[in-house]
């Protein structure tokens, strides 16, 4: 799973990241947060000036702060100035506002959730449960999309050991996967099931058992290929994502063989679920 997260202050949108063992959050969303009612560009041109400040009073705060990519506004990765608890606990005290006070006490405890779930990663995985079950998904399917989560989580570890660090070759080399599992990319696959770009629904989250099982084939072959040939260049890593592929896919046209039916759903998992009761109340 992605370190890339969205937290959430007082419904406003907070970027952060993990970077050194520890998080990193967007100076410019804390700022807006606090004096921006979370506009972005208010909230930049805020920091520009307290950074300036700071730098001409020999603060090492801005010193401080890392230019780390996060996913822009515009739906571009870009580098943002990020800061750690402490150093962010540094800048709100530099800004009057009357959330000051509660944005401390919600960055600490967002700080200490992280640190809890490194010491113990079955936190994360029960809080996560927790989301999917409140969404309305059922248990084996939860169990599921958790394991896919684990499979994909060692796919971009192999991706990462090889040198591949790029969030766009990572979109690439999954893009090979799918096309050779599914016939389609995730970007096709999103517009098949009809899930629009921006409810920033997760294609994975839309689909049926039996998609997330040919998905997690294709990542976990295409991982053990990696393991074993370690190959060093993009183009020797795409071959590899594609020969995973095509093992998933070729289980996949079996099954749809024995079935008798298409294992690619236009629909998404809770429609279906929610048909599927439907049905039985009928019954």
């Amino acid at each position: 799973m992605s370190q890339n997260k969205i937290a959430l202050f007082q419904d406003t949108k907070i970027r952060k990241t993990w970077f050194n063992n520890q998080w990193y959050f967007s100076v410019v969303d804390v700022v807006g947060a606090l004096v921006g009612d979370g506009d972005y560009l208010t909230a930049r041109k805020y920091w520009n000036k307290l950074s300036q400040r700071l730098r001409e009073e020999g603060s090492e705060v801005v010193t401080n702060c890392h230019r780390l990519k996060l996913l822009a506004p515009d739906g571009k990765m870009r580098e943002t100035d990020c800061a750690n608890a402490e150093s962010l606990f540094r800048i709100i005290q530099s800004i009057p506002s009357s959330k000051a006070e509660p944005f401390k006490r919600w960055l600490a405890k967002v700080g200490y959730e992280r640190m809890q779930e490194i010491e113990n990663p079955e936190l994360a995985q029960e809080r996560m449960k927790q989301i999917y079950e409140a969404k309305g998904y059922p248990k084996d399917w939860i169990d599921k999309r958790l394991r896919g989560m684990a499979i994909r989580q060692n796919l971009t570890d192999e991706w990462k050991e090889r040198g591949i660090v790029e969030q766009s070759d990572y979109a690439i080399l999954t893009a090979e996967i799918s096309k050779a599992t599914f016939g389609m990319t995730p970007n096709e696959y999103k517009k098949f099931k009809n899930i629009s770009d921006k409810s920033k629904a997760h294609l994975r989250d839309n689909m049926t058992d039996l998609e997330l099982i040919f998905t997690m084939l294709g990542e976990k072959v295409t991982t053990e290929i990696s393991s074993q040939e370690k190959p060093s260049k993009m183009v020797e890593h795409k071959k590899v994502a594609k020969r995973g592929g095509k093992v998933a896919g070729n289980a996949r046209k079996a099954t749809e063989k024995e079935l008798g039916r298409s294992v690619i759903s236009n629909q998404n998992y809770l429609e279906l679920g929610k048909n599927e009761k439907q049905t039985d109340q009928l019954n």
